[in-house]
């Protein structure tokens, strides 16, 4: 048995709140992830510790049992890292963290609600923009991190390095609940020609996504229909979960996003890759070398074999890092 600090929390929580949605919001996690959480936990033991109702939940016998075993495991968790914390010099800082939006809205929101928990005393600056302007913000020391997205060249500044973090599918999301679903032709996979024949969602010409699908459709001599131009993501996903056209983004974002339904892009297969990048002439702070760890520790949780993104998305080699 392996029970994780993560799960144990999830449970306290729920088990305080009699309350899912409570918990996730105290946690600062989608619903959808707590769920997983609790399932995965339940599955590990071998038994149901939620009893589950319209007015709430109630524990089991079972539950009643792990409840103080594990609130003395999150004490002694506790107790560990404001030790540490003290060593470390993580009871006070900040750290500047850079990101393309399409990350803020995936892979930085789940790293940044991590951090919050395990380190609250910390301040979190965030800077979006796109990753050329991001390592240059980098270089020239307003970030302390940054997360860039490259696609075969290499956008590091001499005073800057790229890790690999992992390499992610472009895939085309409709509303979950109109379109071809809803006509019963849904589609396992798009392709490039087709997916111009389809009314899209298009982001600002800003954006290194817009960009690289542009580069596509001239590459392939295919004109796009658009049906919005210029959003910003947010726009965007509202756009498409409205019905108003389909869209290209990277698989992490159709996470926990009921409204929207996912379809593999084909001939050609779309991706980018997601790097870390950091100074290579000063070392990192304490707080800045702790969202690395935990930066690294997100995206193999994300693309865990068995994961919703596993088929999606390839996790670079440790030696890369």
């Amino acid at each position: 048995m392996s029970m994780r600090l993560e799960q144990l929390r999830s449970f306290e929580a729920v088990a305080r709140l009699a309350n899912f949605t409570r918990a996730a919001e105290e946690l600062f996690v989608a619903q959808p992830s707590l769920s997983r959480q609790i399932g995965a936990l339940e599955a590990e033991l071998g038994t149901a510790l939620f009893r589950r109702a319209p007015s709430g939940v109630t524990l089991t016998a079972a539950g009643e049992v792990l409840l103080p075993v594990a609130r003395r495991m999150l004490g002694d968790a506790r107790s560990a890292r404001e030790q540490l914390d003290e060593l470390a010099g993580l009871r006070r800082g900040r750290v500047r963290l850079g990101a393309p939006p399409t990350l803020c809205v995936s892979l930085v929101a789940d790293v940044l609600a991590a951090y919050r928990v395990a380190h609250p005393g910390i301040e979190l600056h965030i800077t979006e923009g796109g990753s050329r302007s991001l390592v240059d913000a980098l270089d020239e020391g307003a970030l302390d991190l940054a997360l860039v997205v490259t696609r075969g060249e290499r956008a590091a500044a001499p005073s800057t390095e790229l890790l690999p973090l992992l390499s992610e599918e472009l895939v085309v999301v409709s509303a979950a609940s109109t379109g071809e679903g809803k006509r019963g032709q849904q589609r396992d996979q798009v392709t490039l020609a087709q997916l111009a024949t389809m009314p899209q969602v298009a982001f600002s010409r800003s954006y290194d996504l817009r960009v690289a699908t542009d580069a596509a459709f001239a590459a392939a001599g295919l004109t796009p229909s658009i049906a919005v131009e210029g959003a910003e993501m947010d726009a965007v996903l509202r756009f498409v979960e409205r019905g108003i056209g389909v869209a290209v983004v990277p698989a992490m974002v159709v996470i926990d996003r009921p409204g929207l339904r996912s379809t593999r892009l084909v001939r050609p297969q779309l991706s980018r890759t997601v790097n870390l990048a950091r100074r290579t002439d000063v070392g990192p702070s304490a707080a800045a070398a702790a969202m690395q760890q935990l930066v690294f520790e997100t995206v193999d949780r994300l693309a865990a074999p068995g994961t919703q993104l596993a088929e999606r998305v390839t996790v670079a080699s440790r030696a890369q890092r």
